[in-house]
C-alpha cells in the first residue's frame, strides 16, 4: 500500500492531497522568518515543520514576557491616568 493512500485512509473523511501540503509548506517557508531569510531554498518539509513550531514557541514566549511587563505597568499608574487611558486604548484595538 502506498504511503499516500495509507495516509488518506487514517485521516478519514479529511484528505489533504500531496500537493496541498507542498502548498502549505511552501506558505510556511514564506512565514517563518528563519526560513525566509535564508539564502538556500533546499530546506526540508520537517524543517520547516520544526522550524514552525519553534517560531510559535518564541512568539508565545513574547506574548507572555510582555503580558508580564503589562501587567506590572499597570500595577505603576493611577488607573485614571491619561498613561491608563492610553494603555487601554492600546489594548482594545
Amino acid at each position: 500500500m502506498s504511503s499516500r493512500r495509507s495516509r488518506q485512509q487514517s485521516a478519514g473523511s479529511t484528505r489533504i492531497s500531496d500537493d496541498q501540503i507542498i502548498e502549505l509548506v511552501s506558505k510556511l517557508r514564506q512565514l517563518v522568518p528563519e526560513i525566509r531569510h535564508r539564502r538556500s531554498d533546499k530546506v526540508s518539509a520537517s524543517k520547516v515543520l520544526q522550524e514552525t513550531c519553534n517560531y510559535i514557541r518564541n512568539l508565545h514566549r513574547e506574548v507572555d514576557d510582555l503580558s508580564e511587563r503589562l501587567s506590572q505597568l499597570l500595577t505603576t499608574i493611577d488607573s485614571d491616568s491619561a498613561e491608563a487611558a492610553i494603555i487601554r486604548s492600546l489594548i482594545s484595538q
